[in-house]
């Protein structure tokens, strides 16, 4: 009893000391910013309510990718801490560890020596840094939790054959698809395990109880690979290869993750795009040399005896479950990101344990000669800590270039000056820091110049050039070319309809163009409430502007511009002041440091009688937030020139105004007719004469001044 006691307390040691190192060597990456796309994998706004949530599950091409559980993990995530990235990488480093605690518990079911090494270097090898540090790839983590846990809880079931734990294996696999569909590869592991672990495979035993996971396994890949097609956009020139083709790559990925995993220098976020090509000979080196190692891995299995012919099999066999793992993304089947390199280090993240596993065991047990020897006892254990140390100190320094991302592409560019990828992502990156525009710019030419077929680069130099003054032409130019090369790009079309709203005569265009992509996407929240904004401008189209704010609203809730912009297009129609002051409200909720939002609720309370002092109250916090806004200043000297004994206050909210702008007309209006009232009459005809001054033929303004001198000459 004392002894199960001791074995619990060092177990529970070692899974402490694991959690810690873990979390020591990811530390720089804890505070890290959102990366590349992380905002696409992090809840967006527009699937944040109840209803978002069926969409993640039943909407294709809500998500980035149809991965329906990790998507609802990053949504109830987004309850609980909303953007704080720090939570999202906490719980992507306790998966990791919670995934190396069942690589220990697997290893210990099948009996194999050095569980806890094979641990310890999963938690800190830095080729799982990609995995770890990167919120997106939580469809990683997550994903090896289920997988993991489905492998351990089936190896039960092969020992007693219970009913309840096939169907808890089971669900835990379908749990694994539903997060990641890599783990397909999880049931011909396990037949692997199984023949390494009992010398050859029975049909009743093994493969028939696996056979409902071999068919889900493979229509959950099949699916995955329709998607990355239809909605990610693996498809097109990139991915064009030849069989042969496929073959040469498969065999150069293979040992380009081994060399990774043995020799950990050199990592990269994008590594270099290999050119493929069966013409070349030496090309033909990697598979057959891949072939070569199976052969010499099979022969050294079938010939050697006793406890040699157990390692040589357990060595075949992690060969095979790396190779296997890594078969979804060898070449055979087309993913994105082959658009700018074949390998990538998340792509080995399970596979590496084909590897680790036998390494460990092996190592272990050719050093429990030395662990029996007094003079040598602490030499395994003291090697163990030297090795996951140096893994752990490669992983702090590997996860420190993920805290933000310009640091992430420097480092990438200064590794692979000829990624365009990088180049373009640093320049989106560069666009959203006050003051690197033209370092934008600078990035998405290089990346262009690279890559000239970059749609998303034209799209984002497009959006620079926006920006910048008398370059309105040339963004229009950009994402037009973008659309040459991407025609169902629903981002590009929207961002040109923004242009063509600016530009005049082309407020038809910004239509046809928002209406497009919204053909293409109709949950283009930001889409509706930019169509509906050209529909207000257009007579005759402020009810079909009502309803495009509305359908915004109805996909994002929270989206305070399109409230502030149906409370804009409500105040003008007949009887629905109350409801624009409603909306106005709920923008100011949302958003309450919007200027504007409080001078236009400011304006609505004041057309309804009792509410004039709310109304002033709304235009001084308009002032308060935006001191030089003219237009509340104005509004301020409407409100107070109405209330008994501010005439005054309304005086100097006017010519606060005209010191802001000189040629406004109507304050030089109602100024005069503001003196005139106090009885100043050369003031009131001063400012008069002014407002004539702007508009020399406006009667109104002749009246008044001709009023003002009127009354001047009678006194």
């Amino acid at each position: 009893m004392g002894g199960l006691k001791s074995a619990a307390s060092g177990n529970a040691g070692l899974m402490a000391l694991l959690s810690c190192a873990t979390l020591l060597a990811y530390l720089p990456a804890v505070h890290g910013g959102m990366l590349w796309d992380d905002d696409a994998h992090v809840t967006k706004p527009v699937l944040r309510s109840v209803d978002g949530l069926r969409r993640i599950w039943f909407d294709l091409g809500a998500t980035q990718q149809y991965y329906p559980l990790l998507h609802t993990a990053f949504w109830v995530e987004h309850r609980l801490w909303g953007d704080s990235v720090a939570g999202y990488h906490l719980v992507n480093i306790l998966l990791h560890v919670a995934a190396a605690g069942l690589v220990v518990a697997i290893m210990r079911r099948l009996a194999l020596p050095g569980a806890w090494l094979a641990g310890f270097i999963f938690a800190l090898h830095p080729v799982n840094v990609e995995s770890v540090a990167w919120i997106s790839e939580q469809k990683n983590t997550l994903s090896a939790v289920f997988c993991l846990g489905a492998a351990y809880v089936y190896l039960g079931f092969d020992e007693n054959r219970r009913v309840a734990k096939y169907a808890l294996a089971l669900g835990l696999f379908v749990l694994a698809l539903l997060t990641k569909t890599v783990t397909a590869t999880l049931p011909a592991a396990l037949l692997v395990i199984l023949c390494w672990k009992r010398g050859r495979l029975g049909w009743r035993r093994d493969v028939l109880p696996l056979a409902p996971w071999l068919a889900l396994g493979m229509a959950a890949g099949l699916f995955t690979a329709w998607v990355e097609r239809a909605f990610v956009g693996a498809k097109g020139v990139s991915y064009a290869l030849t069989a042969p083709d496929r073959l040469l790559l498969a065999g150069r990925v293979i040992w380009f993750y081994l060399s990774k995993l043995a020799w950990p220098a050199d990592l990269m976020f994008i590594y270099p795009h290999w050119t493929v090509d069966a013409a070349v000979a030496w090309q033909y080196a990697f598979p057959l040399a891949a072939l070569a190692l199976v052969l010499g891995l099979s022969v050294a299995a079938l010939r050697a005896r006793g406890p040699l012919r157990r390692v040589s099999a357990g060595a075949l066999a992690g060969f095979l479950v790396f190779a296997g793992t890594l078969f979804p993304a060898m070449g055979f089947f087309d993913v994105f990101p082959f658009i700018y390199s074949y390998v990538a280090d998340h792509f080995q993240y399970l596979a590496s344990l084909g590897i680790i596993i036998p390494i460990s065991a092996a190592l272990t047990a050719a050093a429990a000669p030395l662990a029996g020897r007094a003079a040598s006892r602490l030499l395994p254990p003291i090697g163990a800590a030297f090795l996951v140390t140096i893994l752990g100190a490669l992983t702090w320094l590997q996860s420190g270039i993920y805290r933000d991302v310009q640091t992430l592409y420097l480092a990438t560019l200064a590794s692979n000056p000829g990624c365009w990828m990088a180049h373009a992502n640093l320049g989106l990156a560069w666009s959203q820091v006050p003051g690197r525009m033209n370092d934008a710019i600078a990035q998405y030419q290089e990346a262009l110049r690279l890559n000239p077929d970059d749609a998303d680069a034209h799209h984002n130099l497009g959006v620079a050039w926006s920006l910048m003054p008398g370059r309105l032409d040339d963004a229009v130019a950009q994402y037009q070319e973008a659309l040459r090369l991407r025609p169902s790009f629903p981002e590009a079309h929207y961002n040109l309809g923004l242009a063509f709203a600016r530009m005049a005569g082309r407020l038809d265009d910004a239509v046809a163009q928002f209406q497009e992509a919204l053909r293409l996407d109709p949950g283009f929240a930001q889409a509706h409430n930019n169509l509906g904004s050209a529909l207000a401008r257009m007579p005759g189209r402020l009810d079909d502007a009502v309803a495009q704010y509305q359908e915004a609203l109805h996909l994002q809730p929270d989206y305070a511009e399109a409230h502030f912009n149906l409370g804009n297009a409500l105040a003008q129609m007949p009887g629905q002041l109350g409801d624009a002051v409603a909306q106005y409200q709920e923008a100011l909720r949302l958003r309450p440091d919007n200027a504007q939002a409080h001078n236009n609720l400011g304006n609505a309370l004041a057309q309804i009688p009792g509410q004039l002092g709310d109304a002033i109250a709304q235009y001084q916090e308009a002032l308060r937030l935006q001191p030089d806004n003219a237009q509340a200043h104005f509004n301020l000297g409407n409100a107070l020139a109405q209330m008994p004994g501010r005439l005054n206050e309304a005086i100097a909210e006017y010519q606060e105004t005209l010191r802001l702008k000189p040629d406004f007309a109507p304050a030089w209006r109602n100024l005069g007719a503001t003196w005139f009232s106090l009885g100043n009459l050369s003031a009131a005809a001063e400012a008069f004469r002014a407002e004539l001054r702007l508009t020399p033929d406006d009667p109104g303004a002749q009246q008044a001044l001709a009023a003002a001198l009127q009354q001047a000459q009678g006194n």
